[in-house]
């Protein structure tokens, strides 16, 4: 299997922001989930990936090419989809198939039209007629009909209503056939990556926190239960020695994520004053993606103010 992206060692500064030291690997067949608040770097990255603008640091390669030194063969096999329509308020479908057919190879009229039969847009209506869901359509339709082998999609489907963005989702499923099919998808909604991507890649302040895939996060998305104490690493010995369990992992700020005697909250609570440790709190969690994210950024965030 090869990659569909990778990027090495990526930085970009600008201004009061700078993305510092990003790796990011997209397998082929892969749906990779860009995640991060608003300012995080995504937009940032999913720019340097495109090259829309210029990288201080770092190599980044497209389905094997040079973004930079191989700009035009790359960008040959992508589709991109921004959070704008980047179609002139002027311009009507029948215009844009004219327009594109003249810069790709590969783009297919038929397709196109199927996509825009398929989504109900009208072809001889403007641009700036078209509500958003309809502009994120229209894009979706141009971006697939030269039917590259990438799509690249920043904040695509945010600020839809549930029925169009459902559509459009299952769109992006119907793209990876295969090894040679990848997207990359940034959102803040975390909800609507948790049913499409197979890997994710968390980014917080300019800096990537984690890659994980799908398989791997529910695994640690798991019910548990969340203590906090006044001594952490003395809780966890007291869980490991006197209720025989290893099974935890030990947070940020005096945390501890336990994962076994759910069903028996009152002995471990029990257990843990009896050995002297001080129980500020216990939350039985079920833990999901938002979670998860959330308790990286408290990660980071706690490493930060302890370097």
């Amino acid at each position: 299997m090869t990659n569909s992206i990778e990027v090495q060692g990526l930085r970009k500064s600008y201004g009061d922001f700078s993305l510092r030291d990003i790796n990011l690997t997209v397998p082929g067949g892969a749906i990779m989930g860009l995640i991060g608040e608003n300012g995080a770097g995504k937009t940032t990255t999913i720019k340097c990936i495109l090259n829309l603008i210029r990288r201080d640091e770092g190599t980044i390669t497209l389905l094997g090419h040079d973004n930079q030194r191989e700009e035009r063969a790359a960008k040959l096999e992508i589709g991109v989809v921004l959070d704008e329509c980047f179609f002139h308020d002027s311009l009507r479908p029948r215009d844009i198939d004219l327009i594109l057919s003249r810069i790709y190879q590969g783009w297919d009229s038929a397709l196109y039209q199927r996509y825009l039969s398929k989504f109900q847009l009208p072809e001889r209506k403007f641009v700036k007629e078209f509500s958003r869901g309809m502009k994120m359509k229209l894009s979706l339709a141009a971006a697939l009909s030269h039917r590259p082998k990438l799509l690249i999609l920043d904040e695509a489907t945010s600020g839809l209503d549930p029925i169009v963005r459902d559509e459009i989702l299952d769109e992006f499923l119907g793209f990876i056939q295969d090894d040679d099919h990848a997207i990359l998808i940034s959102s803040h909604i975390l909800s609507e990556l948790s049913a499409l991507a197979t890997h994710y890649a968390f980014i917080d302040q300019g800096r990537m926190l984690e890659t994980i895939s799908a398989a791997d996060l529910r695994e640690r998305c798991r019910d548990c239960l969340e203590l906090r104490v006044d001594d952490a690493a003395r809780a966890a010995r007291v869980l490991e020695e006197q209720l025989g369990t290893r099974d935890f992992e030990v947070l940020p700020q005096e945390r501890l994520r336990l994962y076994a005697f759910l069903d028996q909250p009152q002995t471990v609570n029990r257990v843990l004053m009896e050995e002297g440790v001080g129980l500020i709190s216990a939350q039985q969690k079920d833990s999901n993606l938002e979670d998860y994210f959330l308790s990286l950024i408290d990660g980071h965030s706690a490493g930060k103010e302890g370097a």
